[in-house]
């Protein structure tokens, strides 16, 4: 480095001789060039308030600026290129004197505890290409004067309390790749200045408070792979020419407002598609069999919208599908036929995550659901409409962990066999018409955190070994035809649940003392059952109960429910 910057300041040397120059001017310029830098750092440093970790200590005199820590520079010059401070959990504001920096190229504070505004003084920064202040708490408007750094590339603001509009100029920025300004507050429209940015790869603005539609002038984004709006205001169809970008790998734009069918040749279109997510919208039509020839796509997310008519039977082809996202629409005709598609998606052998719930599927569930691959881990096909019994071919899903079926039509008992999901964390089954015992195969499940039963026909006691299932955080047998007494073992040792309802039921005897060793419940019923005796003086002992026994008066000594 020494060698470098003498053999640099040799050719400035001769530079001046050349024109005759005084030789003092050879030391004037490198003080002044090291001054200009050395004191926009302590500036810097200056505006620092809180710095744990100390990497700010040995910024002083007695060491080059160029060997401070975090700071590198040039190989000819003894001028700053690159500031790195990334996750130093350093406060304070940036100081305007960053402006001075004017060899800066690499800019990075992301994770840190920044404040107060991005200063204007940031636009005479030209040589920037990268801009990282991600995940600091920095507010105010994004600076017009940043759009004078013209060669940046990146730009990630995510995570901050940015307000105000993306500004219009934003489109002069043609070497621009990245563009991150998610988890802000951000309003206004999409610039369509942006069609300017061929180079561009990345736009994200998710969470924000983006409003208006996407522009026509979007075609020209020719390099842009990645799209995602997630969670603003935006609104209106989206254009074909977001369709035609055929470099797009992911887009992703749910909880939006947008409106309209997906082009039937959406498939065709978007060739190296990997995700697209278009849930909690206002879509509506059918969806397009063209999905299908996207060999690539691994995750789909078409929930919360107004699609209708059949899941297209060609899924199949999907052979690297991981997600599928289709709850909450109108699909299906109440018919058995609804569910053909499932022959088809037994091919897809990556798939983990199926949602149907929420449509107009009927009949009886079909026992094809057991070939689906063994590696789901996730299914979800609440108030679908579904009659009949719970199918024995779902033994084979062995590596469940979600199974939720309730809201339909379900009759018959409980299988034996969902004791064997040894990774199953949630089993939702309420509101159906189940009978018989609740199987003490359930006690099996050591990971289960939510189990719902409730409002079923469910007879029998409650076994008690399902007390033993110590990872519980929801437990919901209400409104059944359970008998007995309340299981005092088990139930209320120490736990983590959070709420425990037994009501509506025909359980008999007393309250037991252990009820007030569940410190994390918020809900506890036993309302409309056949209890008696004391109110356990122990209930006062579950600190984070917000509703004890709201129907109960609790002057009365005894509980009769």
């Amino acid at each position: 480095m020494k060698l470098q910057a003498n053999l640099c300041l040799a050719a400035i040397f001769l530079l001046l001789f050349s024109f005759k120059l005084p030789l003092f001017s050879i030391s004037a310029i490198r003080a002044l060039t090291n001054d200009t830098d050395r004191l926009a750092l302590l500036h810097f440093k200056q505006s620092i308030t809180s710095n744990p970790f100390g990497v700010l200590s040995s910024w002083n005199d007695y060491v080059s600026f160029c060997n401070w820590p975090g700071i590198t520079c040039g190989r000819c010059h003894p001028r700053v290129t690159s500031l790195h401070l990334q996750g130093r959990i350093l406060k304070g504001s940036l100081s305007p004197h960053i402006g001075n920096l004017t060899f800066l190229r690499f800019f990075n504070l992301r994770n840190n505890s920044f404040s107060g505004e991005i200063p204007q003084q940031i636009g005479y920064l030209f040589r920037l290409q990268h801009l990282l202040l991600s995940n600091n708490t920095i507010g105010g408007k994004i600076p017009i004067s940043l759009m004078n750094c013209s060669k940046l590339r990146t730009i990630s603001l995510y995570g901050n309390k940015l307000i105000g509009d993306i500004p219009k100029e934003i489109g002069t920025l043609i070497n621009l790749e990245h563009f991150l300004v998610d988890k802000n507050s951000l309003t206004g429209g999409i610039p369509t200045s942006f069609g300017n940015l061929s180079s561009l790869w990345v736009f994200s603005a998710v969470y924000n408070h983006l409003s208006g539609n996407i522009s026509e002038e979007i075609r020209g984004l020719s390099s842009l792979k990645h799209f995602f709006v997630r969670a603003n205001w935006l609104s209106g169809t989206i254009p074909s020419s977001l369709y035609n970008l055929s470099s797009l790998i992911e887009i992703s734009i749910p909880n939006n407002q947008f409106n309209g069918n997906l082009p039937a040749n959406i498939g065709l279109c978007l060739p190296t598609l990997q995700l697209l997510h278009v849930g909690a919208n206002e879509f509506f039509g059918t969806i397009p069999d063209s999905l299908s020839n996207v060999s690539g796509l691994q995750s789909l997310d078409m929930s919360l919208n107004n699609f209708v008519g059949p899941v297209p039977t060609n899924f199949g082809n999907l052979l690297e599908l991981q997600v599928l996202h289709l709850g909450v629409n109108n699909l299906g005709g109440n018919s058995s036929y609804d569910w053909g598609f499932l022959t088809s998606l037994a091919n897809c052998s990556k798939l983990e995550w199926l949602s149907l719930a929420g449509n107009n599927f009927g009949g009886a569930f079909p026992d094809s659901i057991g070939n689906l691959t063994s590696q789901l881990q996730n299914l979800y096909l609440g108030r679908s409409h579904i009659h009949g019994s719970i199918p024995s071919s779902l033994e084979n899903l062995i590596n469940l962990n979600s199974l939720t079926m309730q809201d339909n039509h379900l009759t018959g008992n409980i299988p034996e066999f969902l004791g064997k999901f040894g990774r199953m964390q949630l089993l939702a089954l309420r509101t159906n018409r189940l009978l018989g015992k609740i199987p003490s195969s359930l006690g099996n499940l050591t990971q289960l955190f939510n189990l719902d039963l409730s409002e079923n026909k469910l007879e029998g006691s409650i076994p008690q070994i399902i007390g033993n299932i110590k990872s519980l955080l929801w437990l919901d047998l209400s409104n059944n035809s359970l008998r007995g007494e309340i299981p005092l073992q088990g139930f209320f040792l120490p736990s983590l649940l959070i709420l425990l309802d037994f009501s509506h039921n025909f359980l008999f005897g007393r309250l037991p003392d252990e009820v007030g060793k569940l410190k994390n419940v918020n809900t506890l019923n036993f309302s409309s059952n056949n209890l008696s005796g004391e109110i356990p003086s122990t209930i006062g002992d579950c600190l984070s109960l917000e509703y004890p026994y709201r129907e109960i008066p609790l002057i009365k000594t005894y509980l009769h429910l």
